[in-house]
Formats: structure tokens, sequence, C-alpha cells
């Protein structure tokens, strides 16, 4: 039950503003659509507990008076954390572990689904982001000059460069992109390329750190075509899972997530982009 009641407070992350001030005006000019915004979404896989008709694990909330005030069903960033919960979950409660197994499931569609719930059987998603990258996210703040003790939600790594400051991009086909990374390292690695390839900007590079909770509430909030040159990069570990689902016949995507009803228990770097 104490995986539950991390759960049940990971739902104070759901709706909170991006950490951090640095990058909350130039975000918030990035906007799209709700379905634009799932197709944004739609190539990060996460990892949900769910029965073999994808139907969710949840937690429940109760009030003093034993009535249930919410539903909340785990989101992991990682897939051997979620594998970790199921370990934990077969030995505190086999009966129930027996029907559920790790899921994947694609970000675009529990945006999706969480945007068209009806409040009566409405379920909160509590994002469970990857302990180290966390680690990663409140260092890199400390290092920036801010006092933090935590880092609430799941942290998005971002590079810029240059006089301007401008976003480091990376080239994909005819197009410049701008990748945000879930993973620090795979910025880092991005970052040093640039650094050969700019010895004089190398100086300039300031990493940046956001949550992704935020910045999916951000996108929501005006309509900007600018907003198509931001790519969310799954992690290293989501990308061997997506290749591995390439290379098993039958196998090709993440499994849709289905809330009807709920199972329930108590790269090469280019130039700095100006901007």
């Amino acid at each position: 039950m104490n995986s539950f009641t991390r759960w049940t407070a990971a739902t104070a992350i759901l709706g909170s503003t991006i950490v951090g001030s640095t990058l909350i005006t130039e975000v918030r000019t990035f906007a799209l659509p709700d379905d634009q915004v799932v197709q944004k979404l739609q190539s990060v896989p996460v990892f949900t507990i769910a029965d073999d008709k994808g139907i969710p694990l949840v937690a429940t909330n109760k009030d003093q008076a034993g009535n249930q005030t919410s539903s909340v069903a785990g989101v992991f960033m990682s897939k051997s954390d979620a594998q970790g919960f199921m370990d934990r979950l077969k030995k505190q409660n086999p009966n129930i572990a027996k029907n559920v197994r790790v899921t994947p499931v694609s970000l675009g569609e529990i945006y999706k689904i969480a945007q068209n719930q009806t409040q009566k059987d409405k379920l909160t998603f509590a994002f469970v982001p990857k302990e180290q990258q966390v680690t990663s996210a409140q260092s890199l703040l400390r290092e920036n000059g801010q006092k933090v003790e935590e880092f609430n939600g799941v942290p998005l790594f971002v590079a810029k460069a240059g006089k301007e400051q401008g976003y480091l991009t990376i080239q994909q086909g005819n197009q410049q992109i701008i990748p945000f990374f879930f993973d620090k390292e795979q910025l880092e690695g991005m970052v040093n390329n640039f650094k050969k390839q700019k010895p004089e900007l190398a100086s300039t590079v300031k990493v940046q750190v956001i949550n992704l909770e935020g910045f999916i509430q951000a996108l929501k909030s005006k309509n900007n075509p600018e907003l198509s040159q931001v790519v969310l990069v799954p992690s290293t570990e989501s990308l061997q899972f997506l290749q591995s689902l390439q290379s098993t016949p039958g196998n090709n995507q993440p499994a849709r997530a289905n809330n009807q009803r709920q199972r329930t228990t108590n790269q090469n770097t280019n130039k700095p982009k100006r901007r």
C-alpha cells in the first residue's frame, strides 16, 4: 500500500507550473491545439500497471466518511521502475498482482484520456519520474543558483547558447528542431558535439530544466506555429524499448489505454537557434 500512497502524493504534481522562472515566458509562447499536442506526445512511451484489457490499476482516496474522493493511476516514465513496482506488488498483494502487468502506453494516449473524461468517472494520472533524472534536475537548479529541496514532476532538459541564448537545435530532414530531453545524459552528448563544432561558443552554453507537466499545460495556452519545432526526445531506455517493438512482429506500438472501468485497490548538432 505504501507505493499507492506515493501515487496519491504525486497528484499534487499534475497541473503544476514549470519549475524555475527562466523558461516560463518563452515556453508559454509555444502552444498547439489539442490534436497537435497529442501528436507531439505520441512518440513518447510511458508505462502503466494494467490488466490484459488495458484497464489501469488505480489507487482510491477517501474522505473521513469513507466516500471516494478521487482515483489515481500511476504513469511511469521508466519501464524498469514500473517493473519494480510490479515486483513489490507481487510480494505485498499477490491476488491483485496476478491480474495485472506492466503495459506500455503512448503519452499522447494518456493526454487524450485525461482531456476526454467525464467529471463523474474522472481519473487522475500521476507521473512517476526516474529518480536519477530528478536528482540531476535538483543539482542543475542548484548550480544555476536556485535553492531547491525537491523537484516536482518529470524533468525535461534543454540547452541554450550564444550571446542571444538561442536554443540548440538539431537537423531532422529539412527542419531545425528544438529537442527537449528526458535524460540529461542525452543532452550532454548533444552539448559536447556542439562545443566541438563551435568552440568559440562553448563557454556560453547553459542547460536548463523544466517539468513535463507544466510544459504540457503551457502547450495549450496559445496557438503558435513555432511549437512545431519542439520535439520531446524519449529516454535512452524508452528508445531501446521502441526498437525492441519494431523488431517484434505484430507488436509495433505501445498499447492503447482504456479508462472505461478501473481495477481498484486501497543526432547532429547545429548552431543555436536565435530567439
